[in-house]
């Protein structure tokens, strides 16, 4: 327990700057993005840790556009629940592949991060497919939670600072052949469990693989406080969302964000018994 203590605090010093009407209702956020720019990189941006940031963390470059708003929404209702405490240990997924929980899953990290009292930890925990390191500027060669499951690597040596104050980054490192295995573990729950107790300022988002396509989801989400489910806008199905918010129970979703629309200009708002609901849309 020590170990995971010191190297989170060194990490943190280092850091630099049932229906489908009711679905309509559970929306938390909709980005605007059709043509999937925010993760194709990008050669203006320099290397993790400098002032400048990938296209996708679009709270940290651009602060003041509708999309970083709807982010600051979602962001203060987890903060400030109307009841009880606020969770600590938030999962971010979707029903399938390229829906933007990744998007989601960083841009909420930084969002948490810009608050004055917060400290951040993400996560990437989809070690099949992982994406979080290319919104920091690391190539993926880095090693990562992979390493630190499968290797007895030091937690120290894979914790990494961004450009981001108040934000540590944890890769998922080199893609294991054993994902399942590795997040269902022990070490993976000890993890969890410590990064979570130790640190009453520290939020910890974690970005995780499809639930549909993967089993390990289903073990993390055992450990988690609640859970952010992302979907795709006009691809995702209802009976996906419903049959998620079953699984995983009502009370531990949050909320439901809305990716990639293309409506016209025009603000939303919805509550349903899982959380409140945002929506922006804006016309391509």
């Amino acid at each position: 327990m020590g170990k995971i203590f010191k190297a989170l605090e060194k990490a943190g010093n280092n850091v630099t700057p049932e229906k489908e009407s009711e679905l309509r209702d559970n929306t938390a956020l909709v980005c605007d993005d059709p043509d999937n720019q925010v993760y194709k990189q990008s050669d203006e941006v320099t290397q993790s840790g400098s002032s400048r940031t990938y296209p996708a963390l679009v709270t940290a470059s651009d602060p003041h556009s509708p999309v970083s708003e709807q982010f600051r929404l979602l962001k203060n209702n987890i903060l400030f629940p109307e009841k009880g405490t606020p969770p600590k240990t938030i999962m971010v997924t979707s029903a399938s592949p390229h829906e933007g929980k990744s998007f989601v899953a960083a841009n909420l990290a930084v969002s948490i991060a810009q608050s004055i009292d917060e400290y951040v930890l993400l996560m990437d925990c989809d070690l099949r497919s992982p994406t979080i390191h290319t919104s920091f500027g690391y190539s993926g060669k880095e090693q990562g939670l992979s390493d630190y499951l499968s290797k007895n690597v030091p937690l120290s040596s894979v914790l990494k600072k961004s450009s981001v104050n108040k934000l540590t980054i944890l890769p998922a490192g080199q893609i294991p052949p054993n994902p399942s295995e590795l997040l269902s573990s022990d070490q993976m729950r000890r993890l969890l469990h410590e990064v979570k107790l130790r640190y009453n300022d520290r939020y910890i988002i974690i970005d995780t693989s499809p639930p549909y396509i993967t089993s390990e989801t289903n073990a993390i989400a055992r450990f988690v406080d609640g859970i952010i489910l992302v979907i795709r806008h006009g691809k995702t199905r209802i009976k996906e969302v419903l049959d998620i918010l079953d699984i995983y129970g009502r009370e531990k979703v949050l909320g439901v964000v809305t990716n990639f629309s293309k409506k016209t200009i025009g603000y939303g708002y919805g509550y349903h018994k899982s959380g409140y609901g945002y929506g922006y849309h804006q016309q391509r």
